[in-house]
């Protein structure tokens, strides 16, 4: 019986993320994560969130509040 091959993808998820932001502009974060999961199907929303977390520490993206619990993330432009 073979083994189910999983392959590595060949861009991380960061990247793929900064790729659809800088493509559509921003968007609210579940269109986000629907758009990233398309790319990476075993992506959770802990993962996702940890994602944005760590994207808006450094500088990359910003997020920001519009009704309760939605969110707008933004990519940062310097």
């Amino acid at each position: 019986m073979p083994l189910p091959t999983k392959t590595w993808k060949t861009r991380p998820a960061y990247y793929v993320l900064l790729e659809i932001l800088n493509k559509k502009g921003d968007m609210p974060e579940t269109d986000l994560f629907n758009a990233l999961q398309g790319e990476f199907e075993d992506l959770g929303y802990k993962d996702f969130v940890d994602l944005l977390l760590r994207l808006e520490v450094a500088g990359k993206i910003r997020t920001t509040s519009l009704s309760r619990g939605k969110k707008r993330v933004e990519l940062v432009t310097h």
